[in-house]
């Protein structure tokens, strides 16, 4: 034999004890994570209290809560002169709509834009 020979089959030993190594840390890695995982659901399961039906949400005896519509409509600000008092905290409301006074639904009618305030030319 000559000496490339020897080369070829010390590279080639090398190659593969890296390649075992690696295979063999993988295995070590994979069960770890295994291991943990399963660690975990045991000690959630001792851990957590798990609700009882009886403490189970349930339906009000008045029956299941329905969902309300309204017409909103915009609660502006109000106007401050310059002469006027500034407004305080307390006075501004909780929200920036408000129910509207007429609470009949607009309807959308052939010929007109399509959207309601779309901008279009509306009915022609």
């Amino acid at each position: 034999m000559n000496t490339a020979t020897y080369a070829e089959l010390a590279a080639s030993s090398d190659h593969a004890v890296a390649v075992a190594i690696a295979f063999v840390c993988g295995l070590i890695v994979a069960g770890a994570l295994v291991w943990a995982v399963r660690v975990g659901m045991r000690v959630m399961d001792k851990d957590t209290h798990h609700p009882s039906p009886e403490e189970q949400p349930h339906v009000p005896d008045t029956g299941p809560v329905r969902e309300m519509r309204e017409m909103r409509e915009p609660d502006d600000m109000p106007v401050v002169t310059r002469e006027g008092q500034r407004l305080m905290p307390h006075e501004l409301h909780h929200s920036s709509t408000r129910t509207g006074k007429d609470q009949k639904q607009r309807r959308w009618s052939p010929g007109s834009s399509g959207s309601f305030g779309g901008g279009g030319l509306g009915r022609t």
